[in-house]
């Protein structure tokens, strides 16, 4: 024997009880149980904040729809956009602030003027803040 203590198992049992547990080295491990790819809605999310960051830079620099300071939200909206596909919490909350200020603004949009399209868009913007409060896509986020 080399030192090793026999505590009854045979050989081939041994070895692969060893193998099926972790071994624990002492050093912490860095690796991310959580995917690297972004879940189907947040990409859907982010490209509807991307589409409205597009949307607003053409309303102030081609028509003048517009005022120049609205260039403010599209530059939040790319940054929310891609901070999202990267899976930052950070960027979950600026799109769930987005989306949730979306909302009020199209209803209210609705109840004053009763332009339809508001209602569509502000009930968009609300299921994707119902979809960004979710538990599953909150565990997700680093």
């Amino acid at each position: 024997m080399t030192g090793e203590k026999n505590d009854g198992r045979s050989g081939a049992d041994h070895a692969h009880r060893e193998d099926a547990r972790p071994e624990s080295s002492g050093i912490a491990q860095t690796s991310d149980p959580r995917p690297r790819a972004p879940l189907p809605g947040l990409a859907a999310v982010a490209l509807y904040l991307l589409l409205l960051a597009g949307t607003i830079i053409l309303g102030v620099v081609a028509g003048g729809r517009y005022p120049p300071v609205y260039l403010v939200f599209s530059a939040l909206f790319i940054a929310a956009c891609a901070g999202l596909l990267m899976l930052f919490r950070w960027a979950w909350a600026l799109a769930l602030a987005a989306v949730v200020l979306l909302a009020a603004y199209n209803f209210w949009i609705f109840s004053k003027l009763h332009i339809t399209p508001a209602l569509v868009q502000g009930g968009l913007n609300l299921i994707f803040f119902l979809y960004l409060i979710r538990a599953e896509v909150r565990s997700k986020l680093r």
